[in-house]
C-alpha cells in the first residue's frame, strides 16, 4: 500500500472520489461550510486504485480531520489514515487533532476511541440546523437511528 499526500496531480481524481462518496463537495461541520475541494489530505493506494482518503485542515494548533474513507474496511487503511494525520499534526506544531462524527455513526465513535480519541462535546441538534444549509443531509443515518447531533472527538498530541 502506498500513501501520498494530495497533490495538484491527483486533486481531479480525489474531488470526483468526494463527489461520489459524499453526494456533494461541501461538509457543514458545527454551522460552517468546509469545501472539500480545497482541503489537504493523505489518499491511500493499493496499486493504483484509491482504498482509503482523509481530509483535514490546520487552525489555531489544532488538526481537524474533515472526513475519512476506508474503502476497504477492516485491512487497516483507516487506521493507518489516522496515524498518519497525528503525525501531520505533530509534525505541524497542532497542540490536538479533532473531529466531528454524528450520533448514529457508532462505528466512527468505537473506531476513534480504539485509537485514543474522547469524545468531548455533542452539539445537540446541530445536524437538523446543518440541513437549513444542506437539505440532502438524510433524516434517518446507519442502524435506523435518527441523525440529530454532532458528536466531537480529540486526540490530545503529546
Amino acid at each position: 500500500m502506498l500513501f501520498a499526500n494530495i497533490t495538484e496531480e491527483n486533486r481531479q481524481e480525489i474531488n470526483a472520489l468526494i463527489l461520489n462518496t459524499w453526494y456533494s463537495t461541501e461538509m457543514i461541520v458545527r454551522g460552517k461550510i468546509i469545501d472539500m475541494t480545497k482541503l489537504e489530505g493523505i489518499v491511500a493506494y493499493d496499486n493504483e486504485a484509491i482504498v482509503g482518503l482523509v481530509t483535514y485542515y490546520i487552525e489555531n494548533k489544532y488538526l481537524e480531520v474533515v472526513s475519512i474513507d476506508s474503502f476497504n474496511e477492516n485491512q487497516g487503511v483507516g487506521t493507518e489514515l489516522t496515524k498518519r494525520v497525528i503525525e501531520v499534526a505533530k509534525s505541524k506544531g497542532c497542540q490536538k487533532v479533532k473531529l466531528i462524527t454524528t450520533n448514529d455513526n457508532f462505528k466512527a465513535l468505537a473506531f476513534y476511541q480504539k485509537r485514543g480519541f474522547e469524545l468531548v462535546c455533542i452539539y445537540k441538534n446541530a445536524v437538523e440546523k446543518a440541513r437549513d444549509i444542506k437539505p440532502e443531509i438524510p433524516i434517518i443515518g446507519l442502524g435506523g437511528i435518527p441523525i440529530r447531533d454532532e458528536i466531537e472527538l480529540e486526540y490530545v498530541i503529546k
